[in-house]
C-alpha cells in the first residue's frame, strides 16, 4: 500500500538553532527546536504536524498491543460531575491538583485527571452477570492535572495524553490472570517502542489495592529514583523498598540515664558532644497526619523520605510540623523529643523505621530542654504504634532479596499497573450475579500508560549532539530525502521519494528551495528519521548516499539498489 510523501517544501516546519530559554531537559529542547511541539500555556502543549505523527505512532502501538489482549476501547468524557469523585472521596484527596469548575446552573464539575469511578459506573451499567465477566475496557485521552510547578516540557504538563485501563472479575484468581495479560502487554508496547525500561515493585499509595509494578525509564531528567541490585535483579521503587530486622532481646541494656547536652539540638551536634556515631542515635520527626501530631522514629544517620511516608500512609495527608505547632504545647520539647516515658502513644503517636526494632538501644531527646538520654530501649522504654519504612534509600544499602548492596538510578515513569482489588467495586457497589445466583462483589486492576510522556522518554533517551533518533516503529518517516544543492538535485529527490513511498515507505523530502545543503543536513539530524537519503552532486552519475542516522554510517549507492534496500527493509 501507497505510504504518503511529506514535502517540506508545503509544510508547516520551523526549526530552531538555539535552545528554548526555559528548557531544563534533552526531550524539552530537542522537541522544540525541531519543530514537533510548542508551548501555549504553563504545562499546556501544541503539538504540531511532525510531533502529532509521532504522538499518534505511539498511539497505535498501545492500542494494538491492548487489542491483542481483548481490551476494548471506548471514550469517556473529560469533563466530569463531582459527585462519583465524591462517593470514592477523591474530590477533596486529589486537593489542589483537580481542576474545579461550575455550568451556568452552578453545577459542580472537574476536569478528569483519572477515571476510575467512571469505568466503575459503567461497567455496573453494562454488565449485571457472571457471564458478562471477565471484561476489560481502556481509553487513550487526554488527562488534566493543576500542577504546582509544570516543567521538562511534555514530561509533566497540566494537560497529557494517557492510555487507562480496567480490568473487571468476579474472582481474585482471575484479576491476577488479568494482571499478568496486562503485563506482557506493557512489554511488548514498550519493546516496540523500542525504550530501556525496568519493572520494579512499586506501592499502590492513593490508588488502594495489593499488588503493584512500575515500568521506569532510566533517564537522567527522571524524577523517580529506583533501586537495583547487580546480583539478584531485584528492583524497586525507593518508595517500595522494604527491611527486615529481628527483634532482640531488651535484657542486659544499662538504665536509662539522662545526660546534659545543651546547645545540641541537631543530631550532628549531640553525635559531636558525646562522641557517639549518629547510627546510635534516635532521630525523631514531627508531622502532622491529618492534623494529628505524630512522631517518626528513624536512626539518626539516616533521613526521613517524606514522599514514601506519604504513600505509605495515604490518603491521610502528610504535613512537617512548623514552629506554630510547638506553641501551647509545654510537652514538645522542640530539639530533644524522645519517644519514651510515656510520650509515645500519650503526647504523639509514635511511627518508626524496622530498624528501631524491639531490643535496640539509642541515644535520644530525654523531652527536656538540653537533655538527652542513653539506654533507650525499644520494648521496654516506649512502644511502637506502627512500623513503616520510610528512611530515605542509600547505595550500598542490603538488597531486601538477597543482602549484596543495592544501586540507584534515576527513571521516569512510562506505565503503572495495579491490582486494584474492591476499593471502587465496594464504593459504588459493582454486584453481578454468580453462579449461584447470589450477588458477587467484583474485583478490579487498573493499568495506565502515559502516552505523550513515551514521546519525551523516547526523545531524552534516543539523541545525540545533533539531535533526536527516533526508533522507526515510532519516526515520522522512515526516509528522509534530501535534495541536497540545484534543481536536478531536487527532481531527482522527489522521483525517488515518490518511488518509495508508491512501494509503501514513509518518506519526508527536503525540497525547500533557496536553503542551503548545510541547514537541510543540520535539520535532517535534528529531526532524527532513521535513515537520510542525500541526493547530492552524485546523482549526476545515478549515485546517491544512505546515512543511518544512529550510526552515522554512511554508503554510496546506484538509485535503483539505494531504492530497493530501503523498499526491502
Amino acid at each position: 500500500m501507497a505510504a504518503r510523501v511529506q514535502r517540506l517544501s508545503r509544510s508547516m516546519l520551523k526549526t530552531l538553532r538555539d535552545d528554548p530559554a526555559d528548557a531544563e531537559t534533552l526531550s524539552h529542547k530537542l522537541l522544540v527546536r525541531a519543530g514537533y511541539v510548542r508551548r501555549t500555556a504553563a504545562g499546556i502543549w501544541t503539538w504540531l504536524p511532525l510531533g502529532k505523527q509521532v504522538l499518534e505512532n505511539v498511539t497505535r502501538v498501545v492500542r494494538e498491543e491492548m487489542d491483542a489482549i481483548g481490551g476494548q476501547e471506548v471514550l469517556l468524557p473529560a469533563l466530569l460531575p463531582k459527585e462519583p469523585y465524591e462517593v470514592s472521596g477523591r474530590y477533596e484527596e486529589y486537593g489542589d491538583l483537580l481542576f474545579r469548575l461550575k455550568d451556568r446552573k452552578g453545577g459542580d464539575y472537574l476536569l478528569g485527571p483519572t477515571h476510575e469511578e467512571i469505568f466503575t459506573q459503567v461497567v455496573k451499567d453494562q454488565c449485571t452477570s457472571y457471564k458478562d465477566l471477565p471484561v476489560t475496557i481502556y481509553q487513550i485521552q487526554t488527562k488534566y492535572r493543576d500542577e504546582a510547578r509544570p516543567r521538562s516540557g511534555i514530561l509533566r504538563g497540566r494537560e497529557f495524553t494517557m492510555k487507562d485501563s480496567y480490568s473487571f472479575d468476579v474472582s481474585d484468581e482471575a484479576l491476577a490472570e488479568s494482571y499478568a495479560a496486562h503485563r506482557v502487554a506493557y512489554q511488548r508496547i514498550f519493546d516496540r517502542l523500542g525504550l530501556d525500561y525496568r519493572i520494579v515493585s512499586a506501592v499502590s499509595g492513593a490508588m488502594g489495592g495489593s499488588a503493584s509494578e512500575e515500568f521506569l525509564a532510566p533517564a537522567a531528567a527522571g524524577e523517580d529514583t529506583f533501586v537495583q541490585c547487580p546480583q539478584c535483579g531485584y528492583a524497586a521503587n525507593t518508595e517500595a523498598v522494604s527491611v527486615t530486622v529481628r527483634p532482640a532481646s531488651t535484657e542486659g541494656h544499662g538504665p536509662v540515664e539522662k545526660l546534659d547536652t545543651p546547645d545540641t539540638p541537631t543530631i550532628e551536634t549531640l553525635a559531636a558532644h558525646l562522641g557517639v556515631p549518629a547510627s546510635a542515635t534516635l532521630k525523631n520527626l514531627l508531622v502532622k497526619v491529618d492534623g494529628e501530631i505524630t512522631a517518626v522514629g528513624v536512626p539518626g544517620d539516616r533521613e526521613v523520605d517524606l514522599g514514601k511516608l506519604a504513600e505509605h500512609l495515604a490518603p491521610a495527608e502528610v504535613e512537617v510540623v512548623t514552629a506554630e505547632d510547638f506553641e501551647g504545647r509545654d510537652d514538645l520539647v522542640r530539639g530533644y523529643i524522645g519517644p519514651q516515658g510515656g510520650m509515645a502513644g500519650k503526647a504523639f503517636r509514635y511511627l518508626a523505621d524496622p530498624r528501631v526494632a524491639p531490643g535496640t538501644a539509642w541515644v535520644t531527646g530525654a523531652n527536656e530542654e538540653g537533655k538527652h538520654a542513653r539506654n533507650v530501649v525499644c520494648g521496654r522504654d516506649f512502644e511502637v504504634d506502627q512500623y513503616l519504612d520510610v528512611v530515605v534509600v542509600e547505595p550500598g544499602d542490603p538488597c531486601p532479596n538477597c543482602g549484596a548492596g543495592i544501586e540507584l538510578d534515576r527513571a521516569i515513569e512510562i506505565g503503572h499497573i495495579f491490582q486494584l482489588g474492591r476499593k471502587y467495586a465496594d464504593a459504588f457497589e459493582l454486584d453481578v450475579l454468580g453462579q449461584n445466583g447470589k450477588p458477587v462483589r467484583v474485583t478490579m486492576g487498573s493499568y495506565g500508560i502515559g502516552v505523550s510522556r513515551a514521546v519525551a522518554v523516547l526523545a531524552e533517551q534516543n539523541a545525540d549532539e545533533q539531535g533526536l533518533c527516533w526508533p522507526r516503529e515510532i519516526a515520522p518517516a522512515d526516509v528522509h530525502v534530501v535534495a541536497a544543492g540545484k534543481a536536478q538535485q531536487t527532481e531527482a529527490a522527489l522521483e525517488i521519494a515518490e518511488r518509495l513511498g508508491a512501494a509503501g515507505v514513509r518518506v519526508l523530502v527536503d525540497d525547500r528551495a533557496g536553503v542551503s545543503p548545510g541547514v537541510k543536513f543540520t535539520d535532517a539530524e535534528l529531526i532524527g528519521v532513521p535513515t537520510i537519503l542525500i541526493a547530492g552532486r552524485g546523482i549526476k552519475d545515478g549515485l546517491v548516499e544512505l546515512k543511518d542516522r544512529r550510526t552515522g554510517e554512511r554508503e554510496e549507492l546506484p538509485v535503483d539498489e539505494a531504492v530497493a534496500r530501503l523498499t526491502r527493509d
